[in-house]
């Protein structure tokens, strides 16, 4: 195992060979760059998460933080891992030169980002965070917040949090009771309280700035009385120097299965009555606002969730390739040697299941990340609308897609290590535990699937699903058109699978139309799975065509690219057939989990 992270040859191949960044060169914003630039980040990124974010990852889940009723202490590797982090300009990475950034197309940030995901998730966390809420204060913050918060955080001077979920509410953000009260000076004084919030104390920063949603007097019941409000730990002083503690208290550290370095906790606002706020763009937007760093959230959820499920398969199969046990099924003479569990079928099976979830997943969150880069800079408007409509119905897919099926290669990974997987001696068992919250957070999996279909599927008449659909019907008549017998049969299955979205969506759509709407997102989970399904597909069929291109070329590593092929060859034939189970199951409009009585369960 060349790295215990990340095949880098997978990396490459998925950028230069499958999503071709280097075009990005020729736009403006990244005409500083070149591959030499891009790959000394992704290699200034491995060797840091090799030397200071990997080495504590167990240390980490072992020593979590700690609340002795004054102060949060974390273990000091956190604070150094952090602190080269924003020396190397690399939380950073996809800023403007300006803001001392590197401005490197958000593709190359994000690989970067996976790589420090891959290593130590839980301190990682920490930096996710702050460049959310900064790209959030950039996105709709006045230019004297902008000023006064962003340059503080990209340093890492100040982390940042997100803070949504109450204690009554959970998800369901239109009954949160925050309240946020007009002061004659333009702040505000808020009270109230919130619960599971990442990174809401610690000792790392110099101070936290939190993006609180809350609610002003007379504003209306529901998500459309919502307004969102910068409440940072200290106030900032003109000069950029800390001022007063604000009335913001740690109430408790949440114990969590997994995820353990980073702090989860309960704040209360205002209980002296002095919490001071600042309202970040118009009153009522604040859901529409805070979406900007719960969409980028939830791609990075899918990133971490593909990282750690390729930690997991890398590590089963080092293990696979090494550990002796067993002999072939016909062989029944006991002196013989055992076989290596990489040679036995059904291991052969769980290893493939797990590089066709991680390897398919990577390859949509960092085709989801070329969106964004067309989205923001593509010289072309039409081009600029074509990525907004992808990215927007791919989001609720890239955050709950690999969050259920990287998961699923965990558990797998567990399995091939047998009884040692079981154990705290290997890594595989803290992957699984650590990856379990990502189907939970930033909008549950249910939560994803009701996007998906009673919101994204309905926009602008349907335009973000033809979209994607045309896009993948598009690689499916380039495959058929290869050549290749085996790609022709996934181009036939991929057409299929378009087909079956197409006419399964309509037939929900109208059910919805005829005043079903119980019954029309009953079965969301299954679109999802349906949709998701479909679009991994997609992206094994992308990379068979480059890894068929590549072969035709006789590599001297022919094997990583036959790899792909059986990678492809196993999601088609093993995974691709579930669409079909998926949409058959929504078109006869199956009911139990409307019609059972809740005393029944």
């Amino acid at each position: 195992m060349t790295s215990p992270i990340v095949n880098r040859k997978d990396l490459d191949f998925l950028l230069y060979e499958l999503l071709d960044v280097e075009q990005f060169v020729q736009r403006e914003r990244f005409a500083e760059h070149n591959r030499e630039t891009f790959d000394a980040a992704i290699n200034t990124a491995h060797r840091l998460a090799l030397e200071h974010f990997h080495p504590h990852n167990r240390k980490g889940d072992s020593n979590e933080p700690t609340f002795d009723g004054e102060k949060v202490t974390t273990i000091p590797e956190v604070k150094q891992a952090l602190k080269l982090l924003a020396e190397t300009g690399l939380m950073a990475a996809g800023q403007d030169f300006e803001l001392g950034g590197m401005q490197l197309p958000v593709t190359i940030a994000q690989t970067c980002t996976a790589i420090f995901k891959g290593a130590n998730i839980s301190t990682f966390a920490y930096a996710g965070l702050t460049t959310a809420a900064a790209n959030l204060i950039l996105a709709h913050g006045s230019e004297d917040q902008k000023a006064r918060y962003v340059p503080h955080m990209l340093s890492g001077r100040f982390f940042g949090t997100m803070c949504l979920t109450e204690p009554h509410a959970g998800s369901s953000l239109g009954d949160l009771r925050t309240r946020a009260e007009p002061q004659a000076d333009g702040s505000y004084r808020l009270t109230g309280n919130k619960i599971f919030i990442s990174g809401g104390d610690q000792d790392i920063s110099e101070n936290i700035v939190h993006m609180v949603i809350a609610r002003m007097p007379d504003s209306p019941p529901g998500v459309k009385g919502i307004s969102l409000f910068i409440v940072p730990k200290y106030l900032v002083n003109d000069d950029g120097s800390l001022g007063k503690r604000n009335d913001v208290r740690l109430a408790g550290l949440i114990h969590k299965m997994g995820y353990r370095g980073t702090t989860s906790t309960m704040l209360n606002f205002g209980e002296q009555g002095d919490c001071t706020g600042y309202l970040v763009g118009e009153p009522g937007q604040g859901l529409a606002c805070m979406f900007h760093m719960m969409n980028e959230a939830r791609i990075g959820v899918g990133l971490g969730a593909v990282m750690l499920g390729y930690g997991g398969y890398l590590h089963s199969l080092e293990y696979a390739r090494n550990r002796r046990q067993g002999r072939a099924p016909g062989q029944k003479d006991p002196n013989s040697p055992q076989q290596l569990l990489v040679e036995h079928a059904d291991v052969r099976r769980m290893l493939l299941a797990q590089k066709s979830y991680v390897e398919g997943a990577l390859a949509l969150c960092l085709y989801g990340a070329t969106l964004v880069d067309d989205q923001k800079t593509h010289p072309d408007p039409a081009a600029r609308e074509e990525a907004d409509r992808l990215l927007a119905i791919l989001i609720p897919v890239i955050k709950a897609w690999p969050s259920d099926y990287c998961l699923a290669a965990n558990s797998l990974a567990v399995q091939i290590l047998g009884g040692y997987g079981y154990t705290r001696e290997y890594p595989v068992e803290q992957f699984l535990r650590d990856n379990r919250l990502n189907p939970i957070h930033e909008g549950t999996n249910g939560i994803q699937a009701m996007d998906l279909l009673g919101r994204k599927t309905r926009q602008q008449d349907g335009a973000a699903l033809k979209s994607l659909l045309t896009a993948m019907r598009a690689t499916a008549d380039q495959a058929a058109a290869a050549g290749s017998p085996e790609l022709g049969a996934q181009a036939v299955a991929l057409q299929s699978a378009a087909d079956a979205i197409a006419d399964t969506t309509a037939e929900l759509l109208e059910l919805a139309g005829a005043g079903g709407h119980d019954r029309f997102l009953a079965n969301a989970v299954h679109y999802l799975d349906m949709v998701g399904h479909t679009v991994i597909g997609w992206m094994w069929l992308r990379q068979g065509l480059a890894a068929e291109k590549a072969l035709q070329g006789q590599p001297h590593d022919a094997d990583f690219y036959h790899g792909k092929l059986a990678a492809g060859r196993y999601f088609f034939g093993y995974e691709m057939p579930k669409v079909h189970y998926h949409s058959e199951l929504l078109r006869r409009r199956e009911d139990a989990p409307l019609t059972t009585d809740p005393n029944w369960l």
